[in-house]
């Protein structure tokens, strides 16, 4: 489909205007900080004290299945009136000692990857945050210009997480985000086993027609958490943007869920 088809099939299902924002003046870290806090019960935590907290009181019940960043944010909450500023500060510096191994210690990788992702919801003031989705990445690497290859041959280029990233770049400025969003949802479906949404599968099919593409596309970037994205952000005045490219999590990988983690 050429570029002016596209163009005139999102304009009739492109989102309301929403006001203009300016994440840079957003960007809720501190000067010298990788990450931004969590504002919680009158405090900031830092991404340790999160995951320390988390662990102290509500890592048995956060194991499955995968919560929802509310209601991490609730158990967060209820660890912080819990344990209190005292309390978190005399766990966090032995939870940090802990071997983070997620085999050896699930409950350890698990309550950092949480605490990571509450961080990343939090990034911007005035806004939520969340990783892109596979199905979000996949899609913005179909819209790219990227070739498509055979997997065994992609991954022997030597330039390969350049060409990656560029992709996902590219795709993700090619639509309104939340078109980006609509399709993503409905590839994660296709391809990944998540829920389908079966009402905007028009839209899809006409965006990215091409079976083979769609599924070069979305492999590229389904188990390879290496590659970094940028986070979506949804404004409390309306509307979604693309927000920066986040500091990997804990595990030094990117997270890259299947399902929305608002």
């Amino acid at each position: 489909m050429s570029t002016a088809a596209l163009d005139a099939l999102y304009t009739q299902v492109g989102a309301a205007a929403a006001p203009v924002v300016s994440l840079a003046g957003m960007d809720r870290r501190r000067d010298g900080d990788t990450f931004a806090t969590i504002p919680v019960a009158g405090l900031e935590l830092t991404v340790g004290e999160a995951a320390a907290a988390l662990f102290e009181t509500a890592a048995d019940d956060l194991a499955l299945p995968v919560p929802s960043t509310d209601a991490l944010y609730a158990a967060l909450t209820a660890a912080v009136n819990t344990l209190g500023p005292t309390g978190i500060a005399e766990h966090t510096p032995e939870f940090e000692g802990l071997d983070g191994d997620p085999v050896e210690w699930p409950e350890v990788a698990a309550c950092r990857r949480f605490a990571y992702r509450l961080a990343l919801s939090f990034w911007y003031a005035g806004a939520r945050s969340r990783p892109m989705t596979a199905g979000e990445v996949g899609a913005a690497v179909y819209l790219s210009s990227l070739n498509r290859y055979r997997a065994e041959v992609f991954r022997e280029l030597p330039g390969r997480k350049l060409l990656l990233a560029r992709a996902i770049h590219e795709g993700v400025t090619a639509v309104p985000t939340e078109t980006l969003i609509r399709l993503g949802a409905v590839m994660g479906g296709e391809l990944g086993g998540a829920d389908r949404d079966r009402e905007r599968e028009w839209l899809y099919k006409q965006a990215l027609p091409d079976y083979h593409r769609r599924r070069f596309a979305f492999d590229l970037v389904r188990f390879d958490r290496s590659q970094p994205a940028p986070l979506i952000v949804r404004p409390d005045s309306g509307g979604y943007t693309i927000g920066l490219t986040p500091p990997p999590g804990p595990e030094g990988t990117w997270l890259r869920p299947l399902r929305a983690e608002w």
